[in-house]
């Protein structure tokens, strides 16, 4: 069972891929979405969630999701299709970091796809390149709630793989970037995208029992279960940036 297949089932039932509530994707996209006619662009869109909200909030929208994930991407434009949203959202089967449209953006969203560009620093500034003057992106990783312990280590982190959340505004801060909102994941919020992941991953392990990719779904369930109840929950924190570039002298 490929990575990508393992991740698509296990955010059946969470399609945003991040621990963020529905309360809090619509909070974030109502203060980074402006009013009337405006670009989206999602670097690591997966199924589309993004793109499809935004542009349901903002029904004069237009929108992007690019992704390297094919099945994925079928999945956006079945879904944009069913909603009646196929002139108005696009999704594009690529690598973000590779991509390259016309347009610029009035909001680049990058949420939990950081890994797409080498870290958080590098999405920027891929984010960047497709910004319209006076526009915003969006962007959510990880930090350190605390100090990995070595249960947050052997569960396949490395110390210096994040950084403590004022660290981490320091350095978007650094790079230019100033932060006009925000939004640090609860612990409430973590919960549920943990156990939404590994149990529609299990479920749909035991409801095909025949499959030759059983075993390995319900290893791959269990390891991730096993790596955050006795790994980073509590530890692993995540943020959710609303950043505007910082006017420069």
């Amino acid at each position: 069972m490929h990575r990508q297949q393992i991740s698509s089932i296990a955010h059946s039932g969470h399609p945003i891929a991040a621990p963020l509530s529905d309360d809090s994707v619509h909070a974030l996209l109502d203060r980074a979405l402006p009013h009337g006619e405006a670009r989206l662009l999602d670097l690591g869109c997966g199924s589309g969630t993004w793109p499809a909200r935004a542009q349901a909030m903002r029904p004069s929208l237009r929108a992007d999701g690019v992704d390297i994930d094919a099945g994925a991407i079928a999945a956006a434009r079945r879904a944009a299709d069913e909603a009646g949203l196929g002139d108005r959202v696009a999704f594009h089967t690529q690598d973000a970091a590779e991509f390259t449209s016309p347009h610029l953006y009035d909001v680049v969203v990058s949420v939990g796809a950081t890994h797409a560009f080498g870290g958080l620093l590098p999405t920027l500034k891929a984010a960047g390149r497709h910004l319209s003057p006076g526009g915003s992106v969006l962007v959510g990783d990880g930090f350190w709630e605390r100090e990995p312990d070595r249960a947050t280590l052997d569960a396949g982190f490395t110390a210096d793989e994040y950084v403590d959340l004022a660290t981490t505004v320091d350095h978007v801060m650094a790079e230019g970037w100033t932060p006009v909102y925000g939004h640090v994941s609860t612990l409430q919020e973590w919960d549920a995208y943990e156990w939404s992941w590994t149990g529609d991953l299990s479920r749909w392990a035991l409801d095909h029992p025949e499959h030759p990719d059983t075993g390995q779904a319900l290893e791959a369930a269990a390891a991730h279960r096993d790596a955050w109840l006795h790994g980073y929950r509590g530890t692993l924190g995540f943020v959710t940036l609303l950043l505007r570039r910082t006017p420069t002298p």
